[in-house]
């Protein structure tokens, strides 16, 4: 198949490994609706390809992904899917008709998260935000030592929901203190702290990237399918499920706090640069206790 906004090719021994290239780079790979719905369709025509064992996701051009998509005409932090159907007859927004659209994408995340076989993230650049959200459902991530992981969207844009992965792999206190702070953290500080498996220098990222997915190709697809599966069960019994759906409730509620309308304002009186400046500026300066 074809695709406007993504590119697939194989690589590896036997081109035994899928890849998938994240490719709207003008837009520094931001996650539109049509971007995430060709991704979920690539995702499930690899999982039925058997001669696929391993599937890399990566971002063209000089970044992963920023985040989703913010610059439609009706933008927000919910404008991957939101329509004229979330509002009332006086065009005030619902929280359940937001809150049913970010299901329907925390699916396409839920299913690249169990799907029978192993993916892994290759980070360059930028995967924060909705980008760090798609990172966390891989299997596995790699990154460049200067790419930047976070999310920035818990300043004002409500939660992060694939990201309440973090508790499983980085431990409470860290976890907790990006999601205050909607800080970005380096690939060696991911590294580090155990929320990626490794951090390579940036001109050597894609070819030990594919060499990583290689070794991991060696065994059969349905036999890497059943290791997958028995790993995801352990951390399914831990409430990962629950907890990203719990979560993507909690984004939608997030949409209308004090924090999130200032925002909404910013962008519609003043554009997104405008926005970002209105959220980020006073974090600038502000990390003097890690010196």
């Amino acid at each position: 198949m074809s695709y406007e906004n993504i590119e697939i090719d194989r690589v590896g021994t036997d081109d035994r490994v899928g890849r998938i290239t994240l490719n709207r780079p003008e837009k520094m790979n931001a996650l539109s609706q049509e971007l995430l719905f060709e991704l979920n369709d690539a995702l499930h025509d690899m999982e039925a390809d058997y001669s696929i064992r391993v599937i890399i996701l990566r971002g063209g051009g000089r970044t992963f992904s920023a985040g989703y998509d913010l610059t439609p005409a009706r933008g927000g932090s919910d404008a991957v899917v939101r329509s004229h159907k979330s509002v009332d007859d006086k065009g005030r927004r619902l929280v359940m008709g937001i809150r049913t659209g970010m299901q329907q994408i925390t699916d396409i995340h839920m299913y690249f998260w169990n799907m029978s076989k192993v993916t892994i993230a290759q980070v360059h650049g930028y995967a924060i935000a909705g980008g760090c959200e798609l990172a966390m459902m891989a299997d596995l991530v790699v990154g460049a030592e200067d790419a930047q992981f976070g999310h920035p969207g818990c300043r004002g844009l409500g939660t992060s929901r694939t990201g309440v992965i973090w508790p499983l792999v980085i431990g409470m206190r860290k976890a907790k203190e990006l999601y205050y702070t909607g800080e970005n953290i380096t690939g060696v500080e991911a590294e580090e702290m155990g929320m990626i498996n490794y951090a390579w220098p940036g001109d050597e990222l894609e070819e030990r990237t594919i060499a990583f997915a290689d070794r991991l190709a060696i065994a059969s697809a349905d036999h890497l399918g059943i290791l997958k599966v028995n790993m995801n069960r352990f951390y399914e019994n831990m409430g990962i499920y629950s907890s990203v759906r719990s979560s993507t409730d909690l984004d939608a509620a997030g949409q209308f706090t004090a924090f999130s309308y200032g925002f909404q304002d910013h962008m519609r009186e003043g554009g997104l640069k405008d926005a970002l400046a209105w959220r980020d500026g006073p974090y600038k300066g502000t990390d003097t206790y890690k010196k």
